[in-house]
């Protein structure tokens, strides 16, 4: 097929060619080999500066190659410099590898064979070869069964269990804090996030997305529209690649429909959006061979980078812009304006002429049903693709979050996300919004380490004291999306979404039945209005039939019920604070 036949790299040493590229695309350096490359290019050139960014679960090194035309080895330098700054992230999940392949040959071709030395013109690269090292030194032939080369691979989670994509937000691996670090001091003008797709067969050999929705500002939206599926993807494809958004297929049939993925702030290029710059996921087609993923990785790359050279003004407008609308959203309160924190598709679809392969389905003496079987020629077919947003849950922003001191784990968070706050030097008290979380359900089985809990939610207003030290966080600051995300209960990745504030859900206090039965007869002789709403609750026949449960009716609406529970401890603070 055409997106097989990519060039080469040109006039490559043999000592400079990746194992890759010695073994006609079979294999693929180990971590002790990688960091060695990477250090011989460190050494062998001024334009490459290599460091640790941080420590794997495990306690290996977290590498970081630092590409510049002017010796640059720290965000004060580079800042100083005017250029973009972009950040390549491969092997965050470690099997998916090609990533590092392909950004080490890019490397290599333009410090060494300077076959794309002018790359650097306005640009410096940071570029982390292996994200998840520990799952990277996991590597077998049978970790991904659904991918087509190098002959062995890692492990698309960490040693700990921890799927990297997924923790942005919740934070818990000690790589995700180091990335949030190097993150929060070299401040990315631009991102790519590197990775492999399973699913479908069809003739694209690159698929790629980026956030198109509400949950991106509408300047980083419109900048990779016109820059990139403008004009990228056209030079990308004329290097011999085919390239496409992300498809996900609505069943095996690929004639049931596409629908866009929206990359919520738990992944990477979903937390790149909330940070207000431009996030390329790029997804490269597990079934074709890895030369062509390699070197259509490579491509994407090289003309990224070239067209960020041509249009470096624009692309800082777009996150100037961006940055200034957070910043000024964070000035003024205005109950007309919404925050989304959940974003879905509408029914609304638009035909798409998808380059798939033709297919079939057969009778399976193995699985007793019908079996998919691929071919090899190239089918055009017309498709319905979803890419229409809508915000499902959103939400007026307050000026300040406030959040008692106890909840460290929280506060550390915070931190580590670069949001900054305030500590509150004396106890004080203030009006404030939040919410009454009810109906509990925590997930049946773990996920990321977790058990995440759904919940009912209902807004409140009350006045509140607050202790020493509680933390204030203002929303007039550049990481506010990210503030807004964790501390709304109704966004997908918030705090109490992944079991932050489980502890207000639980009952510290109970009562013996001989107490309530005596407490229970009081108070429904007292009130005729209880009296009615139990008699009614009666007409509910598992109700009626459990003692508990109608001691329990009683206890709630006494004085000894802990009015707390389910209480939302984090503050809204709607209006101007004076401190």
């Amino acid at each position: 097929m055409k997106a097989n036949a990519q060039s080469e790299s040109a006039n490559v040493p043999q000592e400079w060619k990746t194992l890759a590229e010695q073994t006609d695309y079979r294999k693929t350096w180990n971590y002790a080999d990688t960091i060695a490359f990477a250090q011989r290019l460190d050494k062998a050139s001024d334009k490459v500066f290599y460091k640790s960014f941080g420590k794997s679960g495990e306690g290996r090194d977290l590498p970081l190659l630092i590409v510049s035309d002017g010796k640059i080895s720290t965000p004060e330098q580079a800042k100083k410099s005017g250029k973009a700054v972009i950040l390549i992230q491969a092997g965050i999940h470690s099997g998916e590898i090609d990533g590092k392949d392909a950004g080490f040959a890019l490397v290599r071709d333009i410090v060494i064979t300077k076959t794309r030395a002018g790359l650097l013109k306005e640009n410096i690269l940071l570029f982390v070869p292996i994200y998840n090292v520990d799952g990277h030194e996991m590597s077998s032939a049978y970790n991904r069964i659904n991918q087509n080369g190098p002959d062995e691979m890692g492990w698309r989670a960490t040693s700990a269990g921890l799927n990297l994509n997924r923790d942005y937000m919740k934070a818990d691996a000690p790589e995700t804090r180091a990335f949030l670090k190097l993150w929060n001091e070299w401040k990315p003008d631009f991102f790519f996030d590197l990775h492999v797709t399973d699913g479908a067969d069809f003739q694209y050999n690159i698929t790629y997305e980026y956030a198109h929705f509400q949950e991106v500002s509408p300047f980083i939206k419109d900048w990779m529209n016109a820059h990139f599926d403008g004009k990228i993807k056209a030079e990308a494809e004329k290097e011999g690649n085919l390239l496409t958004h992300y498809l996900e297929f609505g069943g095996r049939e690929v004639t049931s429909g596409i629908f866009t993925f929206i990359a919520t702030p738990r992944y990477a290029t979903g937390y790149a959006a909330l940070r207000n710059r431009p996030g390329l996921l790029i997804e490269t087609h597990s079934l074709k061979p890895y030369r062509s993923r390699v070197r259509g990785t490579y491509d994407v790359m090289w003309k990224t980078l070239e067209e960020i050279n041509r249009s470096k003004a624009s692309l800082f407008e777009a996150n100037k812009k961006a940055d200034e609308e957070t910043l000024m959203r964070g000035k003024t309160s205005d109950a007309n304006r919404q925050f989304p924190l959940q974003i879905g598709l509408t029914d609304k679809s638009e035909p798409f002429q998808l380059k798939a392969v033709e297919y079939k389905f057969e009778d399976s003496r193995i699985s007793g049903g019908k079996k998919l079987v691929y071919g090899t020629k190239p089918l055009e077919i017309t498709v319905e693709k979803y890419d229409e947003g809508k915000v499902n849950a959103s939400v007026t922003p307050p000026l300040f979050y406030v959040i008692p001191p106890q909840y460290t784990e929280v506060i550390e968070r915070l931190e580590a996300h670069g949001i900054r706050f305030e500590r509150m030097k004396n106890e004080f008290g203030i009006e404030v919004e939040s919410y009454r979380l009810t109906e509990p359900k925590w997930a049946q089985s773990p996920f990321e380490n977790r058990l995440p809990v759904s919940y009912k939610i209902t807004p409140i207003k009350e006045v509140r004291t607050f202790p020493a030290n509680s933390v204030l966080v203002s929303l007039n600051q550049e990481t506010a999306n990210v503030a807004i995300h964790l501390l709304e209960p109704a966004s997908n990745d918030s705090f109490v979404y992944w079991g932050f504030f489980n502890s207000i859900f639980e009952m510290k206090e109970y009562f013996s039945d001989y107490v309530m039965e005596k407490i229970a007869a009081e108070m429904l002789a007292k009130d005729a209005e209880l009296r009615k709403e139990f008699e009614e609750k009666l007409k509910d026949e598992t109700f009626a039939k459990n003692p508990r449960a109608r001691l329990q009716f009683f206890y709630q609406r006494s004085p000894y019920a802990d009015k707390r529970i389910g209480v939302y401890p984090v503050g809204r603070i709607m209006k101007e604070f004076r401190k």
